[in-house]
């Protein structure tokens, strides 16, 4: 099954993807639906006419997570080049709700960073709660899998050793269309993941390079803290970011990012100067 939370004239709403149209659902949203339903099918929303899914205005995919957590540095090809030992843990940091945004948003580039960057990533969204779990059970929690870009402004990132300040910004971190259950993508164990920039493949790699499987990052995570539905995982990125090449290159007004993942579907932002003044 495939998910989305989509944007109407009666506000947001839940769907559940049917052929070519998107079903409403009694839910504001797919973090609300896993919380009263877990992976169900969902209830129709009375009165609700379909929408058809090529005209749908798709929200963040769960717009108000409890928790967003990504994992730095756990793509085993990425890490190899950059000269450094695979970790033994995974290396963890959050974001937060605000940071979000709808898969055809524009993406609106801060006028205080001049070095933006993309990190196409696969997204894990939790469908039960979970705390101390085994990779096992870590597993079962997983409601689907959907597609994110952590795009980074790095020179704020870089300005200390810790990462958040470049990871923090205002809408700047496209996620969904679809929440996409396991069962359609096995697991999501080998999945191709690729971004686009002005249509130049600037990252391609697959999610078996993955070093810390989904499982296991929630495993690991839910030692620590309880994860509950709706909360939100990004796995991390394959080498290609902009900021590594030579010279380097980012994001300016006017280019076009595509985030894809095999099986999961695409963001395609356009990208815009912020207004000032």
């Amino acid at each position: 099954m495939r998910f989305a939370t989509i944007r109407t004239d009666y506000g947001t709403t839940a769907a559940r993807l049917d052929g070519d149209v998107l079903i409403p659902l009694d839910a504001a949203d797919v973090g609300e639906l896993l919380a009263r339903s877990g992976a169900g099918p969902g209830r129709p929303r009375e009165g609700a006419p379909a929408v058809p899914a090529a005209a749908a205005d798709f929200a963040p995919l769960v717009p108000r997570p409890g928790k967003i957590i990504c994992v730095g540095l756990n793509y085993r090809a990425h890490i190899l080049e950059t000269g450094r030992d695979l970790p033994e843990y995974p290396t963890l940091f959050a974001k937060f709700a605000d940071t979000l945004l709808g898969p055809r948003d524009d993406l609106v580039l801060p006028s205080v960073s001049d070095r933006v960057d993309w990190e196409v990533e696969l997204g894990v969204v939790i469908g039960s709660p979970v705390y101390r779990a085994t990779p096992e059970d870590a597993a079962a929690s997983i409601a689907g899998y959907t597609v994110i870009n952590d795009v980074s402004m790095r020179d704020w990132q870089h300005r200390t050793l810790q990462w958040l300040q470049g990871k923090m910004f205002e809408h700047s971190t496209p996620a969904g269309p679809y929440l996409v259950t396991p069962d359609e993508v096995g697991h999501a164990a080998d999945l191709e993941v690729r971004c686009e920039v002005d249509d130049e493949v600037m990252q391609q790699s697959r999610t078996s390079d993955l070093l810390f499987s989904p499982a296991e990052i929630i495993s690991y995570a839910s030692q620590a803290i309880t994860l509950k539905p709706g909360d939100l995982i990004a796995t991390g990125t394959p080498g290609g970011v902009g900021n590594a090449r030579k010279p380097p290159v980012y994001l300016h007004p006017g280019t076009v990012l595509r985030t894809w993942i095999e099986g999961l579907g695409e963001c395609v932002n356009h990208c815009v100067a912020e207004k000032t003044g």
